[in-house]
């Protein structure tokens, strides 16, 4: 008998698809070691942090958290960006700042606590999400996640976290590349730790991709977005009446069914913007819309700026990411004339397209970029 054919799944997946819009990669990577007495002071990373421990134990304490959590070997915990906290041994003792121990020590493990004791060994990583991750899912995940050794996602992050670091820390071919690659299987096995929680989380996408009851429409939607889908046909798939099915998606995606439908559009417009050189009326068709002008205008009202200007501010800069937060914050940042589309910040969008400071694409992994991996100082 001949070998059995290889499995590959034809179900529309619609995490896989969101993940491929949130440009997940790490930016900052660090080790760290301790022993003795010793207690370190993080501030709020500002964006999703991922720290593992590989060895020992430690307890983490986080501001406005009302007693500390004991970490153990294998343990992993995500930090959504917006508080500042404290691992230590012992959490009676005095906290050290923690950057300025990561920036004194030349060395790939930073060591806290009494030299040439090693009790504790951790990792610690900071991925940068695009502005569509950071739109659909990271302000919705929770400030802290405590994943167990004992669960599913956290044998498998500590042992990513390890390859990440290993590949940002030596100029191997290709290491750029891994780099981004193993950033997305972090996030993806962060969101799948999230996703089996999600009930006690607001309405939004994060909620929406891991009810059962809508997954139907959902994978529906995402496998023909340019479809023009009435409300009748997604309640059919999920085998609800249509008031009940409105309802229900409406809780847990905090918008209609049709809204998600429309804002997941924008989303992969914007991708493909950004990524490749698509004429906007062949990309309108191909998103459902009847002509130019019309995916224009509805392009423009969700995102303040007309689609040819959005790819004209992403093309003048070689980061791509920095593209996007510059072509963002255009229209986020500026003032409302008409009480209904955002004014443009034309600045803004024109520093867009300036020449890059230091931080550029030839420092950071996975951008195509000539330079080595970045060789994080913080943790």
């Amino acid at each position: 008998m001949g070998a059995p054919p290889y499995l590959v799944s034809t179900v529309p997946d619609p995490l896989t698809d969101t993940l491929g819009l949130t440009g997940a990669r790490c930016v900052l990577v660090r080790g760290l070691t301790a022993g003795g007495s010793w207690a370190l002071r993080f501030p709020a990373p500002g964006r999703l942090k991922v720290h593992a421990v590989l060895r020992g134990a430690s307890r983490l304490m986080v501001d406005g958290g009302e007693r500390p959590v004991l970490l153990e070997q294998g343990d992993v915990v995500a930090f959504g960006g917006g508080l500042s906290y404290v691992l230590a041994a012992d959490p009676s003792v005095p906290p050290q700042d923690a950057p300025a121990l990561l920036r004194a020590s030349p060395h790939l493990f930073a060591h806290a606590g009494e030299e040439g004791v090693t009790e504790v060994v951790s990792v610690g990583a900071h991925f940068e999400l695009n502005t569509a991750g950071e739109d659909l899912l990271l302000q919705a995940l929770p400030p802290v996640i405590h994943l167990s050794r004992t669960g599913e996602e956290a044998p498998a992050l500590c042992w990513l976290l390890e390859q990440v670091l290993r590949e940002m820390s030596a100029d191997r071919p290709g290491a750029n590349g891994v780099a981004e690659y193993l950033s997305q299987l972090v996030f993806a096995h962060v969101l799948r730790a999230c996703l089996a929680r999600s009930d006690a989380y607001p309405a939004g996408w994060l909620r929406a991709l891991a009810d059962e009851r809508i997954a139907p429409a959902l994978r529906l939607m995402h496998a023909d977005p340019a479809r023009p889908w009435h409300v009748t046909e997604l309640a059919r798939a999920a085998a609800m009446s249509r008031s009940v099915f409105a309802g229900v998606f409406t809780s847990v995606a905090g918008v209609p069914p049709l809204t998600y439908l429309h804002q997941w559009r924008i989303r992969l417009a914007e991708k493909t913007l950004i990524q490749k050189d698509t004429p906007v009326s062949e990309l309108a068709l191909s998103l459902g819309y009847a002509s130019e002008s019309t995916f224009s205008h509805a392009f423009k009202r969700a995102t303040g700026i007309p689609p040819k200007r959005f790819r004209d501010a992403a093309r003048g800069s070689r980061d791509r990411s920095k593209a996007e937060r510059a072509v963002t914050a255009a229209w986020r940042g500026a003032s409302r004339p008409d009480g209904d589309e955002p004014g443009i910040d034309e600045r803004r969008l024109a520093e867009a397209g300036a020449e890059e400071g230091p931080g550029s694409a030839e420092t950071r992994p996975g951008r195509g970029g000539s330079g080595p991996p970045v060789r994080s100082r913080e943790s």
